[in-house]
């Protein structure tokens, strides 16, 4: 991996999804990003959910470049967070994010954005509605090649509360 060469605003990326769909539209541009668990934060008085990630530029992957860059994600109106298989404890561990899902409730717009991570972590966020945006915000580096993740891992088993300040 080469130290970053320039900054994102060159190809800055700037999402934001008010629906289902519009939230996959951003889960395909954060499928593999690398989060940090300690780059992860839920703000109960702001009822806002955030984290900080080095995303895969798979639109660059199309040019030939395999580049990640840094970015920020954050949802408003959550209500609650529950976390499967996320080691607050661990703070430096490093999650591989698959996927960004939306399932509504039975009387819309509520519902539940699931974060799944490859090895069958995921983190729950209890919405009032779809409202999230991913920005760029760091810098861009080259990288030796495209991810590869297991898809072995299931998700399964009991979600465990989230704590305010954490997921």
């Amino acid at each position: 991996m080469e130290p970053p060469s320039r900054p994102c605003e060159h190809h800055a990326l700037r999402l934001h999804a008010l629906d289902g769909e519009d939230l996959s539209l951003l889960s395909a541009h954060l499928q593999d990003a690398l989060v940090r668990v300690g780059d992860i934060a839920f703000l109960p008085d702001k009822r806002r959910f955030a984290m900080v990630g080095s995303r895969f530029d798979w639109a660059a992957e199309l040019d030939g470049r395999l580049e990640r860059c840094r970015c920020g994600l954050h949802f408003e109106g959550v209500q609650r967070v529950r976390c499967q298989r996320v080691a607050r404890e661990h703070p430096e561990a490093i999650l591989e994010l698959l996927a960004v899902t939306f399932e509504p409730d039975p009387e819309p717009p509520s519902g539940v954005i699931r974060l799944h991570f490859a090895g069958g972590a995921s983190i729950a966020l209890d919405v009032e509605c779809v409202e999230a945006q991913l920005c760029d915000v760091g810098p861009r580096w080259k990288v030796a090649a495209r991810p590869v993740h297991d898809l072995g891992g299931e998700l399964g088993g009991e979600l465990d509360e989230g704590v305010p300040g954490g997921p």
